[in-house]
C-alpha cells in the first residue's frame, strides 16, 4: 500500500462532526473503515452492486439507467456540516473541469440517512451542487445492502443533546460505462486528481468507431 493510501486509510472513516468520543466501539468502527480501505486499495473488482433506489421524484433508478455514462458515486447525508459538502463540491468541480468530456459523467449521491433525507431535502441538496447530480434514497435495509456492497461502513452516532449524526467512510467511487467498479478516491481527494481519474476511465471506455 502506498503512503498516500496508508494516510487515506487513517482518514477514510470520516465523522461529519468536529469532536467524537474515543469509545471502544468507535475504535472497532475505525478498524472496519481501515479494512475496507485496504480491500479497495488492493485493486479487487469485487466492489459494488446494481441497486434499486428512488430519486426525489419517486422514480426507481438502477445503474442500468446510466449505462453508457461513467458514474461517480458518493455516499453521505445532507445534515453533514463539512466533509460531505466538501467532497461533493470537489466532485462538481472535477466534472466541470472536464469540459465537454463532463457530459460523459453521471454524478450520483446516495444518502445514508433516509429517515431525515426526504425527497424534498434531497432535491434541494443535489441542485445546490450540480444540475445533473442525481440523489437517491432507499429504505434502511436497502441502504445498508448497497453501502455494504461498496464497502462503506456507517452508523448512527447519538448526539449528547439529542439527535444523531452519521459516521461513515467518505469514499468516492468511479464506475465504468457498464456500471462496473473502476476506481475509488479517498476522502479529501482534490478536484484535480478526481478529474484525472475520470478522464482516464472515460477514455479507456470510450465507444469505438462503428463500421
Amino acid at each position: 500500500m502506498t503512503d498516500r493510501r496508508i494516510t487515506a486509510a487513517v482518514a477514510a472513516l470520516t465523522l461529519c462532526l468536529a469532536v467524537v468520543g474515543r469509545a471502544a466501539d468507535t475504535d472497532d468502527f475505525e478498524k472496519a473503515g481501515e479494512r475496507a480501505e485496504a480491500e479497495l486499495a488492493s485493486g479487487t473488482r469485487d466492489v459494488g452492486t446494481d441497486f434499486k433506489l428512488r430519486d426525489p421524484s419517486g422514480r426507481l433508478r438502477t445503474l442500468h439507467d446510466f449505462a453508457g455514462k461513467v458514474v461517480i458515486l458518493y455516499f453521505g447525508y445532507t445534515f453533514c456540516p463539512d466533509v460531505c459538502p466538501t467532497d461533493l463540491a470537489q466532485i462538481t468541480r472535477a466534472v466541470r473541469d472536464l469540459g465537454p468530456l463532463g457530459r460523459d459523467v453521471q454524478p450520483i449521491f446516495v444518502t445514508l440517512d433516509p429517515a431525515r433525507d426526504t425527497p424534498r431535502v434531497l432535491r434541494q441538496y443535489a441542485a445546490s451542487f450540480h444540475p445533473r447530480l442525481v440523489a437517491l434514497r432507499g429504505s434502511e435495509a436497502e441502504t445498508r445492502t448497497v453501502a455494504d456492497a461498496f464497502k462503506v461502513p456507517y452508523r448512527k452516532v447519538p448526539r449528547p443533546g439529542g439527535g444523531y449524526d452519521i459516521e461513515h467512510a467518505a469514499f468516492t467511487f468511479v464506475l465504468d460505462r457498464d456500471g462496473h467498479y473502476a476506481d475509488y478516491l479517498p476522502p479529501g481527494t482534490p478536484a484535480g486528481r478526481t478529474t484525472e481519474v475520470l478522464r482516464e476511465v472515460i477514455q479507456a471506455t470510450a465507444p469505438g468507431p462503428t463500421s
